[in-house]
C-alpha cells in the first residue's frame, strides 16, 4: 500500500507540474501574439488597427483601418478589397475625447 501511495503522489505531482507549464506556456504565446512579450512594451507604431466596419450590403462593407499615421477607409466586397480613401489621423484633444460630438437627428 505505501507503494502505491508514493506512486501516486509522485502521479499527482508530475499533472500539477504539466497542467502549471501549460497555462505559462499558453499564457507567453497570448502575450507573444499580442505583441507585448516583455512587460511595459508597447505595440509597434506600424501595427494595423482596426478601427470599425459597416454593412452596406448582404457581402459588402465598408471598413474603417488606421495604419502609420494615416486612416484608411477600404471597400470589401466577396470580389475584392478597394481602397476608397486614405488620409492623416488628426490629433484629438482632451477635450474632444472627454466630451464627443453626437450627430443630431
Amino acid at each position: 500500500m505505501d507503494n502505491f501511495s508514493s506512486q501516486l503522489l509522485s502521479t499527482l505531482l508530475a499533472l500539477a507540474f504539466v497542467g502549471l507549464l501549460a497555462w505559462v506556456s499558453l499564457a507567453m504565446l497570448k502575450r507573444l501574439q499580442q505583441g507585448r512579450l516583455l512587460p511595459g512594451s508597447r505595440p509597434d507604431a506600424d501595427e494595423l488597427r482596426f478601427v470599425r466596419a459597416l454593412p452596406v450590403g448582404a457581402k459588402e462593407r465598408v471598413v474603417v483601418m488606421q495604419y502609420r499615421g494615416e486612416e484608411w477607409v477600404l471597400g470589401v466586397t466577396g470580389g475584392g478589397i478597394s481602397l476608397l480613401s486614405r488620409e492623416p489621423l488628426r490629433a484629438t484633444s482632451s477635450d474632444e475625447v472627454a466630451h464627443p460630438v453626437s450627430p443630431r437627428a
